[in-house]
């Protein structure tokens, strides 16, 4: 291998093994949230377009030459004339076989750079939705506790107006009342609210995922299509 597509398939390695490392289990999405919120991410991050740019435009170019390559070396023309001496026709094969070999590692590696980066931002936004859905479990379990004391005290309050005696007790103890329905109302109204909204962010959450899964699919049927076929056309032209 020549130096240029050493480097490509040692990016390409390196690629699998931080995808396989994202992929862990037992890692959740918020720590790795606070991992890219490091200060040495946080300088890199203004590079970061520059550099996954130049990345994609370097990967499509060499993948392109191997293309070239390919189709250089299932030429008939020169397949038949590499036939008259065994020893040419095994050198043909053999840059055949390097130039499949460059295809193969420079469309991998597009392909697992795009993938990277996708599954990056989404532990992003899992984490973000992950930490307000469990501050808004938060604020509504605190809203249903406050009800609850509200409701007790209402009941309370009317045991008391039952038993109180004379109007004085009675206003004051309507009055009081009233004070504890409207609190009430109001702590009945945040607990909604805050469920209704935790609903939403799990349904949009819940688009993207599946979003997600459409597009990988799709990219996936995409290579595949590609592989096959580069491979009819190898087999075609042996």
């Amino acid at each position: 291998m020549t130096l240029q597509w050493t480097v490509v398939a040692l990016f390409l390695y390196v690629e699998m093994g931080i995808l396989v490392i994202l992929c862990l289990p037992f890692i959740s999405a918020r720590r790795w949230q606070s991992i890219f919120q490091l200060r040495i991410w946080s300088c890199m991050s203004r590079f970061w377009n520059k550099v996954f740019l130049t990345m994609i435009i370097i990967l499509i170019v060499l993948f392109l030459d191997a293309v070239r390559e390919v189709r250089k070396y299932s030429a008939k023309d020169l397949g038949t004339d590499a036939k008259l001496q065994p020893n040419m026709f095994d050198h043909l094969h053999m840059k055949l076989f390097r130039a499949q070999r460059n295809l193969y590692i420079s469309g991998f590696a597009v392909f697992l750079w795009l993938v990277m980066k996708r599954v990056v931002t989404l532990i992003n936004q899992l984490a973000s939705a992950s930490g307000s859905t469990a501050a808004l479990q938060l604020q509504a379990d605190n809203a249903n506790q406050a009800a609850k004391k509200y409701t007790e005290d209402n009941e309370l309050l009317k045991k008391t107006l039952m038993e109180g005696k004379g109007d004085k007790a009675t206003a004051e103890g309507m009055e009081l009342l009233r004070k504890e329905v409207e609190k009430m109302k109001e702590a009945l109204k945040t607990s909604e609210d805050a469920v209704k909204k935790s609903q939403s962010e799990a349904d949009v959450m819940k688009k993207q995922t599946d979003g997600l899964a459409r597009e990988y699919d799709r990219l996936l049927r995409e290579h595949q299509e590609l592989q096959n076929l580069q491979d009819g056309e190898n087999k075609k032209d042996d």
